[in-house]
């Protein structure tokens, strides 16, 4: 088992070394001055001024330093837990600045992802031992899935905010209250929530019911399967067999869509202007932020890295196949 460890720690290690590498890269390749962005947002109309400045805020950031020196002072920052200044919201540390935007967006994504994935498996493995229910669900799991998020977003927004009412279609809570632990703030954290997290869930339903459906279709028809149909088996112990299998493809799925469902919360949070991470990518590339777009990138590869981690874990726990290879290997 450490020895697996061991393996996995190297590999993920390596892995960071290389996507927080690109992160960096990325930004740095891109059009655009940020210094130059940011100082265009004051209209400054004296030349001589604006060289100026731009040669003080270059040096200030560190973009007057060669490449090679600022990818050092860049792992040597993060190694200390600082990703910088944004230039967007100057003198504001990145740090502070996502500390604000991740509650939200984890208020967001974890729940949708997790409620989504429980029910879509338990509606799939519904929808593969019947076939009324899968005559049924299965068109309507096509339907969600292929739903952008944006239009679902859009639609919600239309009828349920603004035909009807019933909930605020922007922000994150009424801006004519202040933050605090009361019922008022709090109910209006989840009057704000619920459109956002009801658009990304439901599109995500339908994927999990239809990936659980076709998986246990698949196991019913394994080797195992009918070997144990042969024995006289019971056919809920072959379902249940069957549904534990195809779990395991289920979690991992689950461990990628924790980090990259960022991209969804991206157009929800823009139609919803709900203040989470996926409106400051947004905001920190119209702005040329090059160091707040890092530190958001850099929050998503350790989300992924650290869920699929868990997941090498879980796997190892609830698959008796792979603690049978380890027990092998290490022979």
């Amino acid at each position: 088992m450490w020895r697996y460890m061991g393996r996995k720690l190297f590999v993920y290690a390596l892995t960071f070394i290389v996507a927080v590498t690109i992160n960096w890269m990325i930004p740095r390749f891109m059009p655009g001055d940020p210094v130059r962005s940011m100082l265009n947002r004051g209209s400054i109309s004296d030349p001589e001024a604006l060289e100026r400045m731009t040669a003080y805020y270059n040096e200030v950031f560190g973009l007057d330093a060669p490449l090679h020196e600022q990818y050092l002072s860049f792992w040597a920052g993060l190694l200390r837990g600082d990703l910088g200044i944004s230039v967007m919201l100057y003198p504001e540390p990145v740090v502070d600045v996502i500390l604000r935007a991740v509650p939200f967006t984890l208020a967001l994504l974890v729940p949708a992802i997790v409620l989504s994935w429980i029910v879509g498996n338990r509606f799939g493995a519904f929808a593969a031992r019947s076939k009324f229910l899968d005559n049924s669900i299965l068109p309507v799991g096509y339907v969600l899935t292929a739903t952008p998020y944006m239009w679902l977003a859009l639609l919600m927004v239309w009828s349920l905010g603004i035909v009807a009412g019933v909930f605020p279609t922007a922000g994150g809570y009424s801006l004519a209250l202040t933050p605090g632990a009361n019922w008022e703030f709090v109910s209006s954290l989840i009057t704000h929530w619920f459109l956002p997290f009801l658009s990304m869930f439901v599109v995500a339903l339908g994927g999990w019911a239809i990936g659980m459906r076709n998986m246990i279709i698949y196991e019913l028809e394994a080797d195992y399967a009918t070997y144990l149909h042969a024995l006289g088996a019971p056919r809920r112990l072959v379902r249940r067999y069957a549904f534990r299998n195809a779990m395991l493809p289920q979690i991992t799925g689950l461990a990628v869509q924790l980090g990259t469902i960022i991209t969804g919360a991206l157009l929800t949070e823009i139609v919803f202007n709900y203040p989470g991470l996926g409106t400051l990518v947004l905001d920190s590339l119209d702005n040329r932020d090059f160091f707040l777009l890092q530190g958001i990138f850099l929050f998503v590869v350790v989300g992924v890295l650290i869920a699929n981690f868990v997941i090498d874990i879980v796997y190892v726990l609830i698959d008796p196949r792979t603690r049978v290879q380890m027990t092998g290997g290490s022979s």
